[in-house]
């Protein structure tokens, strides 16, 4: 396994290095990074917002920066987390710093998309919904959001694992530019 902080440039290109050394080549690139942050705008403060877009925007800048040129030897697979409820582009109460920051990505992601299709590279995102897990924040496990959900139930972690696989698979080879919703139809 290798790490890195992505959030720094150098960091990111040694990552991919470390894995075309190893592996000698790139297939498939995962960023699952991103803080989550909750909280009214009023009292989130432009640090937060500064610290939200660079974990989660410019950490992905970053990482597809460094893997771009592995990926498009491969015609590899890119795929991008973000989350549920970006395509109404609303405002929100509790996490608007967040939401904002994942929107953000979500333009990348089309946009490189669209940039690396004739290079026969796909960069997707996928979207979890309310998945509660270890680590999660306290409002994905709050009981009340379950009946907000269409389906009636929370999610799994390997509901999400399941769709990125299908993302990332051969079986989507003609998919790009998509925001995968793993949300039971969910939106917050």
């Amino acid at each position: 396994m290798h790490r890195a902080d992505l959030e720094d440039e150098e960091e990111a290109r040694a990552l991919v290095a470390a894995v075309l050394e190893k592996d000698g080549r790139l297939d498939t690139f995962v960023h699952a990074v991103g803080d989550f942050s909750s909280g009214p705008l009023a009292t989130t403060g432009a640090a937060e917002v500064r610290r939200l877009l660079e974990n989660n925007v410019l950490s992905a800048v970053h990482a597809f920066d460094a893997a771009r040129e592995a990926l498009r030897a491969t015609r590899g697979s890119a795929l991008f987390f973000g989350v549920a409820g970006l395509e109404g582009l609303r405002g929100r109460r509790e996490s608007a710093a967040y939401a904002a920051a994942k929107s953000a990505l979500l333009v990348l992601v089309r946009s490189w998309a669209l940039e690396e299709a004739p290079y026969g590279v796909r960069v997707n995102l996928i979207s979890p919904g309310v998945i509660p897990h270890d680590g999660a924040s306290p409002e994905t496990h709050d009981p009340r959001r379950i009946p907000r959900i269409p389906m009636g139930y929370a999610g799994t972690p390997e509901d999400v694992a399941a769709a990125a696989e299908f993302l990332v698979s051969a079986d989507a080879r003609h998919v790009t530019g998509v925001d995968l919703p793993v949300a039971g139809g969910w939106q917050p």
